[in-house]
């Protein structure tokens, strides 16, 4: 099942609206194949590592094995034909997957139709590790709203910018490498028309390995002025200028909603100034944050999270702390 998760590893940020999934097919101890969801539309990963390991061991070989999935085999036919058909039809021993789907068209219906199949089916293998992988698609399912990670590099006294002056950046190039990977494992980018205004960002994923393969993340300016907005931003010039959306931020909620229904967004990444995101803190949006904290003190009016009026502080929990170059990167959710 760790090898299935590793697989499942590599549709993050790739697969929406569907969730990242991996799946191995093993024999006698012998990994016969393996596969992970590439995208919607695309065989899903049971599909992808059966023919896998038909390609390197015929379909015989194949026949009697046992298949290890992240998540529960689809049994409805959408834009590609049900996966337990294909296990069925494969004539595979053994199913084991790691968490339920919470789909309703779905939820609970494999284990039934695998074993009046013959099929010996065990699940929960996992499912904790397999849920952290897809906790925006479960969400999404539970609530209609994305997965919202606030990303800030901020100074020791919480400001994100430098005095006058100085150079733009406060991290370090080896946090500016990690917010690549961080972008490359979410659907959309969240900024505000203040922050395109002052700072004229891209906003893209630049690392050609990331990238490949997959579309740029939606970038979503919110403004409430949109004339105001420079028409010569990368924004709105570069190649990728079709993936940018403008929206009202007058209602942060319908706004990400929205990005649900409208263009499968299962992620949010939100890189903007104190107002945009003290406003998502305070509307209790926020899931997940990656802070990264630079040795300097900077100091100046606007703090990292501004304008905050909450009843109660917001803990977070389970707290990873690790280093980025000259900088400390935290990574915590929100504790609901």
């Amino acid at each position: 099942m760790n090898v299935a998760l590793a697989e499942a590893g590599k549709g993050v940020g790739r697969t929406a609206p569907n969730p990242p999934v991996g799946a191995v097919v093993v024999k006698d101890g012998r990994l016969l194949g393996s596969g992970w969801h590439r995208a919607a539309g695309l065989p899903h990963a049971e599909r992808e590592a059966l023919a896998a390991a038909v390609r390197n061991h015929g379909r015989e070989e194949v026949r009697g094995a046992t298949v290890y999935v992240t998540l529960e085999p689809c049994s409805s036919h959408g834009r590609t034909p049900p996966c337990t058909d294909g296990l069925i039809e494969a004539g595979v021993a053994r199913v084991v997957y790691a968490c339920i789907d919470h789909d309703s068209s779905h939820f609970g219906r494999a284990d039934g139709r695998l074993r009046e199949a013959g099929i010996e089916v065990e699940s929960g293998v996992e499912s904790a590790a397999a849920e952290e992988v897809m906790r925006p698609f479960f969400k999404v399912r539970k609530t209609g709203l994305p997965w919202v990670m606030w990303k800030c590099a901020m100074s020791l006294d919480g400001r994100l910018t430098r005095p006058p002056g100085e150079g733009q950046w406060l991290s370090c190039e080896a946090s500016r490498a990690d917010v690549q990977r961080l972008r490359a494992q979410v659907d959309a980018i969240l900024t505000s028309g203040e922050t395109v205004r002052r700072d004229r960002p891209a906003l893209t994923i630049r690392v050609p390995e990331l990238v490949a393969g997959r579309p740029q993340p939606w970038r979503v300016v919110l403004s409430g002025n949109p004339a105001s907005l420079p028409a010569d931003a990368p924004l709105f010039t570069d190649e990728d200028r079709q993936r940018t959306l403008i929206r009202s931020g007058a209602d942060l909620p319908g706004v990400l909603r929205g990005l649900v229904i409208d263009q499968g967004v299962l992620s949010v990444l939100v890189e903007a100034g104190g107002r945009l995101s003290g406003a998502l803190f305070e509307a209790g949006l926020i899931d997940e944050v990656v802070v990264y904290l630079a040795p300097m003190i900077c100091g100046g009016p606007v703090p990292a999270v501004a304008g905050l009026e909450l009843p109660a502080s917001l803990r977070l929990t389970p707290f990873e702390v690790t280093r980025c170059g000259d900088d400390v990167r935290l990574r915590a959710l929100v504790l609901r």
